[in-house]
């Protein structure tokens, strides 16, 4: 019995071993897995890393979304008055109008008035970061430059192929009276230039005279804005080509449509046909005309007219295209002209250099009609006689 009681003691430390000892339990579960325990321990630990990563995204996931509620929540209660929301939480059209704004680019310019002359001088210098209007990223830029107390006298800068920062240095004087100053606006709009569809605005400065001070020489920086409407009456546009072949003297003409001309007629349409002229020296020289088209406001012509020109005079020669509608019992009315030439300026000087750079070759381009008496004015005709020209 004695012996008995000692083996029972001696029992009790070896039975309470096996009830506690769960690595002895484990040990024997992965006893049954035919794989060494370095290779076991290998597994879960190649398990863990894989895990990691789900962890780590789900985690961030749930961080992110509680982030933006607690934003919403601190602008939302914390504003008190429809004020400081405006202040604080913007319109979405102020947003989007504030981006379209710099994004638009910005322009140099100068400004000197002469009071003694009453000459108004305006200096177009440049322009940084315009909006890219092509799908190369890029913009063929040039300037218009007018006064808004006549709207009818405008300048072109040249234009600049593919740049976003043109440096354009060009100057362009106006004679307005020291009365008319304050009631006067200078508009300068960007334009992005297209040969065969129409020129896209990027955007124009406007600037009330009144609130400068022309006591002295002004040259600042202006953000360009979003361009307002038009001032001036919409003559039309006309589309025709020009060719010139050096060795043989033939300056090609061919007159091919026109679009959205002005309504001169009580039904409100018109009976355009279109004037050519040559000019050369200032005196009007040779002249030839299209065929009426029938109530119409985008007449389609089609119509080619061939001038002998010596290469010796090209330089001298200006050609004059008038847009005219025709009246059986009145005088037939001019809707809208422009020239091209060496003196000419902006898009028509570069048809025109366009032409002389491509010989034999003919170039197409939309031109926008302009008022007659501007036109006639910057051509400074000296008299009607016709100047003849001795061949070669």
């Amino acid at each position: 019995m004695a012996v008995a009681g000692r083996r029972g003691t001696t029992a009790s430390p070896h039975t309470s071993i096996t009830t506690t000892a769960w690595p002895g339990s484990l040990d024997s579960w992965l006893s049954w897995i035919p794989l060494p325990k370095w290779a076991l321990i290998t597994v879960a630990v190649a398990g863990a890393i894989l895990l990691l990563p789900f962890l780590i995204c789900i985690v961030k996931c749930c961080c992110s979304k509680k982030k933006p509620k607690k934003k919403e929540r601190i602008g939302l209660c914390a504003v008190s008055n429809s004020t400081t929301t405006n202040l604080v939480q913007p319109e979405m059209e102020d947003l989007e109008s504030e981006v379209e704004q710099k994004q638009r680019g910005k322009l140099q310019y100068s400004l000197e008035y002469n009071f003694r002359i009453q000459e108004l001088k305006v200096g177009v210098k440049q322009a940084v970061e315009l909006k890219a209007m092509d799908s190369g990223g890029t913009s063929d830029p040039y300037v218009i430059v007018y006064l808004t107390s006549d709207v009818r006298k405008r300048y072109e800068t040249k234009v600049y192929r593919k740049t976003l920062n043109p440096i354009f240095n060009e100057s362009f004087t106006f004679q307005v009276p020291q009365a008319e100053v304050s009631e006067s606006t200078l508009v300068m709009q960007v334009y992005d230039f297209n040969r065969f569809a129409k020129h896209d605005i990027i955007g124009e400065v406007r600037l009330p005279l009144a609130s400068v001070n022309l006591q002295h020489v002004i040259e600042q920086w202006s953000d360009l804005a979003v361009a307002s409407k038009v001032e001036e009456e919409h003559l039309g546009e006309i589309c025709f080509s020009l060719r010139y072949v050096p060795s043989t003297g033939k300056l090609t003409v061919l007159i091919l449509e026109a679009k959205q001309l002005k309504r001169m007629d009580s039904d409100g349409l018109s009976d355009p046909f279109v004037k050519v002229h040559l000019i050369l020296n200032r005196k009007k020289w040779k002249k030839k005309r299209t065929s009426v088209k029938k109530n119409t406001l985008s007449p389609y012509f089609n119509e080619v007219f061939v001038f002998d020109v010596p290469f010796s005079q090209i330089q001298n020669v200006d050609v004059v295209i008038s847009v005219w509608d025709h009246d059986k019992v009145t005088k037939n009315e001019p809707i809208g002209k422009l020239f091209l030439g060496c003196r000419a300026t902006g898009n028509q000087l570069r048809h025109w250099s366009d032409m002389l750079s491509n010989p034999r070759r003919p170039l197409a381009q939309w031109h926008i009609l302009q008022p007659p008496d501007v036109v006639d004015k910057a051509l400074g005709l000296k008299s009607h006689l016709k100047l003849p020209l001795h061949s070669r």
